[in-house]
């Protein structure tokens, strides 16, 4: 499969740059190409302007404000996000890469009276969650794990029928020790040699 890694994280040192490099290398382990989307080092912009919010209904393919990520995410089987949980949910850099990247015409279209909405994204085959998060399991599912149903239930039901779903995380990540980031390196490793 072609996964296009979807990593976002400011510091370059941080341990969601270890889980990349450890997904990474499972994966072409495994016999599938990574197409690595680094959102922080390539200065990706989250901020939607109001000119495009006017125009975001009436999005086109040939009028994509990101056409590489666009095509990127088109030659896709797989998408694999790697990033921290921050507030329960997903940092502002990815939730903005989701609001002016997943547009009309790409990945759905916009329900109409006479028609509801079509998912676009019926060519990916698996979708995944790698994350960090500082609360505890517990504490995350009270607050009802946002992150994860963002991307598991609702980017998951423009992708195709069949499309099989990963998530991972290490929670209580604030006060984690060597050995628990250890072990959760294993878990990412051994998760996606089964993919």
């Amino acid at each position: 499969m072609r996964i296009l890694l979807v990593y976002c994280h400011p510091v370059p040192e941080s341990f969601c740059a270890a889980v990349r490099e450890t997904a990474i290398r499972a994966l072409r382990i495994g016999g599938h190409e990574v197409d690595l989307l680094d959102l922080y080092e390539e200065g990706f912009n989250p901020v939607m302007s109001a000119e495009e919010r006017r125009h975001y209904n009436e999005m086109t393919m040939e009028h994509h404000p990101f056409p590489d990520h666009a095509r990127r995410l088109k030659a896709a089987d797989g998408i694999l996000f790697i990033y921290p949980t921050w507030w329960y949910g997903l940092p502002a850099m990815l939730k903005g890469w989701l609001d002016r990247v997943w547009t009309p015409d790409m990945a759905f279209t916009i329900p109409t009276d006479e028609a509801p909405i079509q998912p676009l994204m019926q060519h990916i085959k698996f979708l995944g969650v790698i994350t960090t998060c500082g609360a505890t399991r517990l504490w995350t599912n009270i607050v009802g794990h946002p992150g994860r149903r963002t991307i598991l239930r609702g980017m998951r039901g423009l992708c195709g029928k069949r499309c099989k779903t990963l998530y991972l995380a290490h929670y209580r990540m604030d006060v984690s020790t060597p050995e628990s980031r250890s072990a959760y390196l294993s878990k990412v490793e051994q998760n996606l040699a089964r993919i």
